[in-house]
C-alpha cells in the first residue's frame, strides 16, 4: 500500500504543469530512448581493493561494479567504472564528453555540476545506485532536459537498522567502554554516569518518509515517546500502531526530544537546518543521529555544541564533503560515534540497488518508462522532496 500511494504521488509530481514543479517551461528533453548503437556507460564507485574478493556479493564497490559488466558488454554497449572523480584531470572527467549514461552512488559520490552537466554533450541518464540524488545539479540537470533516476527503497531497511543502532550506542554510552577495552583500562564509572535506558525516552524524527517510518516501527518496542516532524502526516493507521505523535512545529518537537534523528533529504530549504541558533532550541545533552546528509547541520555549531554539551552525542555517516578531509574537525570532536558513509551499503543494500540500476537500464535500452517513485528528474520536473 506504501509502494502504490508513493508511486501515485510521483506521478502526479511529474505529470503537474504547475510552476512550483518545473524548473523552466523552456527545458528541452534529451531523448531518452535509446537506439540502437552502442552506449557508453560510466560508473563511479569505491575502491575495495583487498576487500574485493572476500564476499562474492560485494557488488556496490570499483571491483564489482555492480555485477553489470557482463551483461552490458554482451550487448556492445562500453562500460567503464573508476574511483577517480575529483578535478579536470581525473579518469571521470576524461569520459563527460561522450557519455550516454553516468551511474553515480552516494557512498563515493561524484558531484555532478552544471559545469559538468555542460560539457557532457550526449548525457541523457544519470543513475543513483542507492538513494539521495543531491550530489547533482538536479536544477542544472533539469534544465538540460536530463533523466535523473535513483533506486527508491533499496537501502532504506538498512539505513533505518543502522539508526536504531547508533541511538542505542550514544544512549548506553557504549564507545568509552569499548575504547577503555582496547587500552586496556577499566573504569565503570567513566562510562556508567552517563550510561541510559533507551526506554521512556522522547524520541523524535525529522522526516518521516520511507526511512523515517521503518525507524519508527523498529522503535516501538522500545516503548519510547516517539514523534515525528514532516510535511505530510502519516497514513492514521501507521500513527496508531506506532504510536508517533504528529509534530507540525519543528522547534516544538526538538524542544521535547531527548534523541533527534534526521531523516530529511538535502534540499535549498534543508542545507544549515540545523544552526547555532536551533540547535540552542533543543534540550541540553541531546543526542543527535543523522544519516541523512551532513549539509544539514552547520558543521561547526555541531563542533560548539558537542564541546559545550548542549549535543550529549552525536552520530552519523555523512559528512560535508565526502570522503571527510583529514582535518574535519566532526573526526575531533568530543562525544561523537562518527563513521564513513556506510549505512546503506551493506551487502543485502548493494544487491537490491544493483538490481535497481539494471532494472532501470534494461528498460532505458528498451524505451520504457522506470517506475515513477524513481524518477528525481523528469521532463524538466523535479520530484516533490526535492522542491
Amino acid at each position: 500500500m506504501a509502494m502504490r500511494r508513493a508511486a501515485t504521488s510521483a506521478i502526479r509530481v511529474f505529470s503537474s504543469s504547475s510552476p512550483s514543479s518545473s524548473v523552466s517551461s523552456g527545458s528541452s528533453t534529451r531523448l531518452l530512448h535509446a537506439s540502437a548503437e552502442s552506449k557508453k556507460i560510466v560508473g563511479v564507485f569505491y575502491k575495495a581493493n583487498e576487500y574485493a574478493s572476500m564476499n562474492p556479493n560485494f557488488v556496490g564497490s570499483l571491483e564489482g561494479a555492480l555485477g553489470i559488466r557482463d551483461w552490458l558488454e554482451s550487448q556492445g554497449h562500453q562500460y567503464i567504472v573508476t574511483d577517480d572523480k575529483e578535478g579536470l584531470d581525473s579518469e571521470l572527467e576524461k569520459h563527460i564528453p561522450d557519455l550516454h549514461v553516468l551511474i553515480t552512488t552516494p557512498f563515493h559520490p561524484a558531484y555532478v555540476t552544471a559545469e559538468r552537466i555542460k560539457r557532457a554533450k550526449n548525457l541523457q541518464l544519470l543513475l543513483t545506485a542507492g538513494i539521495g540524488s543531491d550530489h547533482i545539479d538536479l536544477k542544472a540537470a533539469a534544465a538540460a532536459g536530463l533523466t535523473v533516476a535513483e533506486v527508491t527503497g533499496s537501502n532504506v531497511v538498512s539505513v533505518a537498522e543502522d539508526e536504531l543502532m547508533r541511538i542505542l550506542i550514544l544512549v548506553r554510552n557504549f564507545l568509552p567502554g569499548y575504547h577503555q577495552v582496547i587500552n586496556g583500562e577499566w573504569n565503570v564509572a567513566a562510562i556508567a554516569y552517563r550510561a541510559y535506558d533507551l526506554e521512556g525516552k522522547t524520541v523524535g524524527t525529522v522526516g518521516a518518509g520511507r526511512i523515517g517510518k521503518l525507524l519508527l516501527q523498529r522503535l516501538k518496542p522500545f516503548n519510547c515517546n516517539l514523534l515525528y516532524h514532516d510535511r505530510l502526516k502519516m497514513d492514521p493507521e501507521l500513527e496508531k500502531q506506532t504510536g508517533a505523535k504528529f509534530e507540525e512545529d519543528l522547534d516544538s518537537l526538538l524542544s521535547k526530544c531527548d534523541v533527534v534523528v534526521i531523516n530529511t533529504p538535502l534540499t535549498e530549504k534543508t542545507r544549515g537546518m540545523f544552526d547555532k541558533e536551533r540547535i540552542a532550541k533543543m534540550k541540553k545533552g541531546v543526542l543527535i543521529v543523522n544519516n541523512a546528509r551532513g549539509a544539514i547541520m552547520d558543521t561547526q555549531a555541531v563542533v560548539d555544541a558537542c564541546s559545550s554539551g548542549q549535543i550529549g552525542g552525536y552520530s552519523g555517516d555523512v559528512w560535508n564533503p565526502q570522503p571527510a578531509p583529514k582535518d574535519h574537525p566532526w573526526r575531533y570532536m568530543p562525544n561523537q560515534a562518527m563513521t564513513p558513509h556506510i549505512s546503506g551499503t551493506t551487502i543485502d543494500g548493494q544487491l537490491r540497488y544493483a538490481a535497481g540500476v539494471k532494472d532501470m537500464l534494461d528498460r532505458y535500452f528498451k524505451g520504457e518508462e522506470f517506475p515513477p517513485q524513481n524518477y528525481i528528474v523528469k521532463e524538466g520536473k523535479l520530484a516533490s522532496q526535492y522542491l
